[in-house]
């Protein structure tokens, strides 16, 4: 057969039916996803932490150690070399993960025993299940649905999921926000949580009907199955490859920039003897910068397909260097200063988002062996986000540092956040450099 009779031939299939549906049940099954997390983050885990008795300090630690829940992904690599059905397992580990994601907000209804921790153990027992379900599935899931994505297409259909995630996540955001306000403005808190956690199972049966959706990748009755890959093997696939490994330096480098300052400059902009501005100013911010983040996410598919994920990458960066140098001169002051310059960077933030997030998992596609994937991914996500974790930490102790120095570093008159911005310029410009001269000049293999 001609290449040119097997390139016709393959974009027949990826046009077929059973492709079609496939693609379409994975970009909603990535939505129902999207909606039950929006649903265990941020102001909604502190509103039912809290409500469990959880100080402060122990609310954030635990907010902080659910970030090295994606090392439960390594797992994935024992678990692809033993599973017989992708759907089956998949539908299976993840529908469990969200029933205990759901159940996390059933926790404040059992009851309360003098003295007893009994509540909040068992709420960080559901989160640990909850999310070792949850990654303990992904990079499966990643390969499985994207292998219904025509390669050359693959920045194209990334940038439309994130598009429909991140509209329809809006209006579940601020939905579910108003309604569980309405119910603690009533003296019934208890109310909201029951409202979330019927909207978990809500989206997490939809969620497992997609998947239902999908076609399975399991062999046929009497087709050979293919042998399976010695670690050995694997290990040289990936962490023996060097172009593997430039990408997860790549990745490391980037999460360095983002974890050293971005999930610091919350409470900096909510204290009233900094940034001053009040939690709805804020959340409206985050709405218009979500909008930026939907308003490229498109071009920068089409842009990655067009040239490559790398370059895309590249762009992506620029807008990042960009927020994190805006970040870097925002001081308390005028009020309206200070609102333009948060708006600012939030639109840059999550337009750099729109670029990065996908390409930089999409990237690994171009250098890795299709039976090496799950591992290549699973092995990228956990180091890079393992690196990403211990400056954050790192960052931690720099915030007390200078905040306990009178808001000085190195007798210059700054505030922490300040600092730590530049620290994420740092970090972004090196990963721009290993983008730039190591990752851009390797060989693609387009897959």
């Amino acid at each position: 057969m001609s290449k040119q009779e097997s390139e016709k031939n393959e974009a027949e299939r990826f046009r077929s039916k059973p492709y079609r549906i496939s693609r379409t049940a994975y970009l909603f099954e990535c939505t129902f996803e999207y909606f039950v997390l929006l649903l265990v983050t941020d102001a909604f885990l502190v509103k039912v932490l809290k409500s469990i008795g959880m100080s402060d300090a122990t609310v954030g630690v635990l907010s902080t150690l659910s970030a090295l829940a994606f090392l439960f992904q390594l797992l994935s690599i024992v678990a692809v070399r033993h599973i017989t059905s992708t759907k089956l397992f998949v539908s299976a580990v993840h529908i469990v993960g969200q029933i205990f994601f759901m159940s996390l907000y059933l926790v404040p209804f059992l009851p309360a025993v003098p003295g007893g921790g009994y509540r909040q153990a068992i709420a960080v027992v559901c989160m640990r299940l909850a999310y070792l379900g949850h990654h303990l599935v992904q990079p499966i899931l990643f390969r499985w649905g994207n292998s219904f994505v025509e390669p050359r297409r693959r920045g194209v259909y990334s940038a439309t999921k994130e598009m429909v995630s991140l509209l329809s996540g809006i209006a579940v955001t601020l939905t579910a926000g108003y309604v569980i306000d309405h119910f603690e403005a009533s003296g019934n808190l208890h109310g909201g949580f029951i409202f979330a956690a019927f909207g978990i199972c809500i989206f997490s049966l939809s969620d497992l009907v997609c998947l239902l959706f999908i076609s399975n990748d399991k062999k046929e009755k009497g087709e050979a199955r293919p042998e399976r890959v010695p670690m050995r093997e694997v290990a040289r696939g990936t962490l023996g490859n060097r172009c593997f490994l430039s990408v997860v330096l790549l990745a490391c480098l980037w999460n360095g920039a983002v974890y050293s300052s971005v999930g610091f400059l919350g409470t900096y902009r909510l204290n009233p003897h900094e940034l001053a501005l009040t939690v709805g100013t804020v959340q409206l911010m985050n709405v218009l910068g979500s909008l930026s983040r939907f308003a490229l996410s498109r071009p920068f598919g089409r842009y990655a397909d067009r040239h490559s994920f790398a370059s895309a990458i590249k762009l992506a960066m620029c807008l990042g260097i960009a927020a994190f140098a805006v970040s870097a001169c925002t001081t308390p002051g005028n009020s309206i200063k200070v609102r333009i310059l948060v708006s600012l960077f939030l639109l840059l933030y999550h337009g750099c988002n729109a670029g990065m997030v996908a390409n930089l998992t999409n990237i690994v596609y171009n250098y890795v062996d299709e039976r090496y994937f799950v591992a290549a991914i699973a092995l990228k996500n956990s180091i890079a986000g393992l690196f990403g974790f211990l400056i954050s930490l790192q960052s931690a102790r720099l915030l007390s540092h200078v905040q306990a120095n009178g808001n000085t570093f190195l007798g210059l008159s700054l505030y922490g956040q300040q600092v730590l911005s530049v620290i994420s310029i740092l970090f972004a410009i090196a990963a721009m450099a290993v983008a730039h001269f190591v990752v851009s000049k390797q060989q693609r293999t387009i897959r």
